[in-house]
């Protein structure tokens, strides 16, 4: 088996002394890990940054086996972030979602489309309000609509607007921006709760289910907001 793609970096370990397995999103192959000979060396590892994009070419003896990679760098992302590391922990956070919300070998270029909408939303103003829909775009995408617009109940107390939804076992207060998206947000503490009912969305109704641990790269990510 051998092709031609262009795929963003979602993970990598080391193999052995000289290699690195690693997974990569790409356009036309969904997600594929392979391994990278000599990508412990310091030119091929200064690429290998977590969430650049490259040109891969993909060889394997048969679809059972571990293929590997040849490896040409196309945009350097994660560099530009070096010295932001809220982004660059937000980049990391981002890849290892789609990480563990896709399935090996699956083309859907609707999600590598949104890894390309990831990188200009970032750069805006507002990109943790942004960041917060990009997840839930990534979850409507792979079979987990959230559905916020429909499911929060509107109340007025005390003049204030407030959104509820509600269940037989709790209820929780959505923040208003996540009903309605043209609402601006600067209180930090507000966005962080829209982060965490996102999330807790996302453990009970995808992750626990699946048996998969809630992922250490969006809490460290979380947490780099808060300093």
């Amino acid at each position: 088996m051998n092709w031609d793609d262009n795929g963003f970096l979602l993970s990598k370990n080391r193999y052995s002394e000289n290699s690195i397995i690693t997974e990569f999103f790409t356009k036309d192959h969904g997600k594929v890990s392979g391994i990278i000979f000599g990508g412990t060396s310091k030119k091929v590892k200064n690429y290998l940054q977590i969430g650049n994009q490259l040109y891969l070419n993909f060889n394997s003896k048969s679809e059972n086996r571990v293929g590997y990679f040849k490896i040409e760098i196309q945009n350097a992302y994660s560099p530009i972030y070096f010295d932001n590391p809220k982004k660059l922990n937000c980049i990391s956070s981002a890849m290892n979602l789609i990480r563990l919300l896709t399935a090996d070998s699956q083309s859907n270029v609707k999600i590598y489309n949104l890894i390309n909408d990831f990188y200009i939303m970032i750069s805006d103003i507002d990109w943790i309000k942004k960041y917060i829909f990009w997840e839930l775009e990534l979850l409507k995408v792979v079979g987990y609509d959230l559905k916020l617009s429909t499911l929060a109940i509107k109340k007025v107390i005390d003049n204030k607007t407030l959104y509820v939804v509600e269940s037989s076992r709790e209820k929780k207060i959505v923040p208003n921006f996540l009903v309605d998206q043209n609402e601006t947000v600067r209180d930090l503490k507000v966005l962080l709760n829209g982060l965490k009912l996102v999330g807790d969305y996302m453990d009970k109704t995808i992750l626990k289910p699946n048996n998969i641990i809630f992922p250490s790269s969006r809490n460290q990510f979380i947490n780099s907001l808060k300093y």
